[in-house]
């Protein structure tokens, strides 16, 4: 491609990108997370060290030129709220950017919350429409990937699609969890299916389906007149994936965009962090010498709020006595005390004390952990205070009293399962 042909279609696709506006589907409890979501929302759960989930859609926006954005929120989202005002407040009015926070408000049903994801949406439409956009990006709010949607979007538009479904390939096994498409060989969807006992088999495939991403991009005036129709059809579950998607595709264009590396052409990172082994396993990749998700990379840097924090200090270097961190990553304002820690994660404000061991566990932030403790593959919840001599993650007979264990054998710790009743912003 030559120089003025690359500029006519970078401006093509901040044309698109401009003329956009994304909604993030923040309000689900997800509580596949267990205790994690007692107090916050799933895209409020912390990730990474540093960050929360929901900054990845976020920072994926930011990066793809689309500065107009609305988070809508439902189930315990004060700690969501209070992140999405302290960290994504940067943008400027004057040209027509925004993070809008898009709360339950009962606007055209005095008698009902947001019903499902669909409904969600309808419940802003008199919102959205006002602000006349070209093209509406839905988003989930809860899923750790980076992905360019303005690539996404000419797509879309070169494929004169009234709808596009962003999809990853999965193998049959793991496809009966996710919205599953069947397309041709022009990826044009023919059919879709939530959670299919036999999933449809992708073209030239054997042994892999493609699976919906939960990114959709429409038309905005197509999404409109359907969540009209939807709203008016009775027995509705107001769901893309169970209603929308499905009642559109025989009269519509709906083409799948595969989620793919332009390079390499192979899958891109996107991982559900649904559930407590996901969650463990997707912040345990991370400390890893190459990891598939690259979060040193300056050109698709991730966003988010933290506060001001003293870098993280280890002290003591005596035989018996020595903190240090090996194969781990451990953030601002960490204290390692005459401490071991051992491929794990930690979170801001985390304190170890003398003689005590970590392996293979995640922390979060404003966490102490008293002097001889013992924890192995474990997620601490933020701020327990974890007592003198404690021992997790070698007796899972023993946890399972105390604690939740996963089925693969996380061993999930809360305030209020030490008996610390900590009822305050998570």
């Amino acid at each position: 491609m030559s120089a003025s042909s690359n500029q006519k279609h970078e401006h093509n696709v901040s044309h698109l990108t401009r003329n956009t506006i994304a909604l993030i589907l923040a309000g689900g409890r997800g509580s596949r997370l267990m205790n994690m979501t007692d107090w916050r929302a799933k895209p409020a759960v912390p990730f990474g060290g540093k960050f929360r989930i929901i900054d990845f859609p976020l920072s994926n926006c930011m990066n793809s030129g689309i500065r107009k954005i609305g988070v809508l929120t439902q189930y315990k989202a004060d700690s969501l709220i209070r992140h999405i005002q302290q960290g994504w407040g940067f943008l400027r009015g004057e040209f027509g950017e925004y993070v809008d926070l898009m709360p339950a408000q009962q606007r055209l049903d005095e008698n009902s919350w947001y019903q499902g994801t669909a409904d969600a949406v309808f419940q802003n439409v008199d919102i959205l429409r006002s602000r006349r956009p070209e093209f509406i990006l839905v988003l989930a709010g809860d899923h750790i990937y980076k992905m360019d949607y303005g690539a996404m979007l000419a797509d879309h538009v070169e494929k004169n699609a009234d709808l596009t479904i962003g999809c990853i390939e999965v193998s049959l096994e793991d496809a009966t969890a996710f919205g599953v498409m069947d397309v041709d060989d022009n990826r044009r969807v023919r059919a879709f299916v939530e959670k299919p006992e036999h999933p449809p088999v992708m073209p030239g495939r054997t042994n892999t389906a493609l699976a919906s991403m939960g990114i959709y991009i429409f038309n905005a005036g197509f999404l409109f007149e359907q969540l009209l129709k939807d709203a008016d059809t009775p027995g509705s579950t107001r769901d893309f994936g169970k209603d929308i998607i499905p009642a559109v595709i025989d009269k519509y264009m709906v083409n799948a965009y595969p989620f793919l590396d332009l390079q390499s052409g192979e899958q891109s990172y996107w991982r559900d962090v649904g559930t407590i082994d996901a969650y463990w396993s997707a912040n345990m990749e991370l400390i890893g010498v190459n990891p598939d998700l690259n979060l040193y990379d300056k050109a698709w840097p991730i966003w988010t709020y933290q506060a001001q924090t003293p870098p993280a200090k280890f002290v003591f270097d005596n035989d018996d006595r020595r903190g240090q961190a090996v194969d781990s990553m451990v953030s601002g304002g960490c204290v390692i005390s005459g401490a071991k820690v051992r491929h794990s994660l930690l979170f801001s404000n985390v304190r170890v004390n003398s003689y005590s061991t970590l392996d293979d566990t995640i922390v979060l932030p404003e966490v102490n952990i008293g002097r001889h403790c013992r924890i192995t593959k474990a997620i601490i919840e933020k701020g327990c205070e974890i007592p003198e001599g404690t021992v997790i993650g070698e007796d899972g007979v023993e946890d399972k009293k105390r604690f939740h264990v996963s089925p693969g054998g996380v061993v999930l710790v809360t305030t209020d399962m030490l008996g610390q009743k900590r009822h305050y912003v998570r």
